[in-house]
């Protein structure tokens, strides 16, 4: 298929010598909403709203750098020959989300260790913020035109994706050929994600339960997804470093899951036991003033 229509432009907003890219402001939306619904649900568990934004103080920022150094190591060929500051240049896109995750759950694990609290409690309240980010954030790839797929034939044009919004299909048409909208189909199932885990939540799983099937459902449709899109990341020759570590997720993931399920019967909705004594302990000295 091919085409004719002029991209969105990259830019959003120039002021002098600073240029804000469409990519730069998705990823602040998506960021925001995240961390919006994730504040809101500490309170409701009781862990704490400022719990979670002294995570996010330290999440983010590394998050990025690491999402940064793991797609450069995949991609040094691009950046050996040209100007040092491209490596840093993040606002032209160019962020893996694998590396992004692994920055953060090295990151909270650390974080919950120096705050004593419970690493899978502060991953489960995360988990959908963080696939709703993610849900969002590709949306910075479509306006950018990248982490699309190969070539759209006439075939499957006519099948499905004609009945597709224009101004979709129009982004995705680059130097005149229409590509596979692939940062759309992750898009879409990353927002199942976040729906699913927000009703598997409300059913008071096991502790851990609700962050794992985060990384085990995303692994799924991303190892899927991976093999469509034409700017994949390689390991070792046609081996796509995505699908490899989507493996390993999901072979990790469901191990830990079949662990927890017969290590442990703290739910989602527990109170820890150091908090009850000290509602207990509240309540009798309420009870106390009362009577005097």
């Amino acid at each position: 298929m091919v085409g004719t229509a002029a991209p969105i432009d990259r830019v959003f907003l120039e002021i002098g010598p600073l240029t804000i890219y469409w990519y730069g402001i998705i990823i602040a939306i998506g960021a925001i909403l995240a961390v919006y619904l994730a504040t809101r649900e500490a309170e409701r568990v009781g862990l704490g709203k400022e719990i979670i934004m002294d995570f996010i103080i330290f999440a983010v920022p590394i998050a990025i750098i690491s999402a940064r150094i793991y797609y450069v190591f995949f991609e040094f060929d691009q950046y050996a020959n040209g100007p040092l500051w491209k490596i840093f240049a993040v606002w032209e896109g160019g962020i893996a989300i694998h590396g992004a995750i692994i920055g953060g759950v090295i990151t909270a694990i650390v974080f919950a260790k120096v705050k004593k609290i419970s690493f899978w409690r502060l991953a489960d309240i995360v988990a959908p913020s963080l696939i709703l980010g993610q849900a969002i954030g590709r949306w910075g790839n479509f306006v950018n035109q990248e982490a699309h797929g190969g070539p759209i034939s006439e075939a499957t044009y006519e099948s499905f994706h004609q009945y597709l919004p224009d101004f979709i299909m129009n982004q995705m048409v680059i130097d005149g050929v229409m590509y596979h909208p692939t940062f759309l189909y992750e898009s879409t199932w990353n927002f199942l994600i976040f729906f699913g885990l927000l009703f598997f939540r409300r059913m008071n799983p096991r502790r851990g339960m609700v962050f794992l099937s985060y990384a085990v459902t995303y692994s799924i449709g991303r190892f899927f997804i991976e093999g469509l899109r034409a700017d994949s990341l390689y390991i070792i020759g046609e081996l796509r470093t995505a699908q490899v570590v989507s493996i390993l997720t999901i072979i990790a993931g469901i191990i830990i899951m079949l662990y927890l399920m017969k290590t442990t019967n703290v739910r989602y909705l527990d109170v820890p036991a150091k908090k009850k004594q000290a509602k207990k302990s509240n309540k009798n000295k309420g009870k106390k003033k009362k009577k005097k």
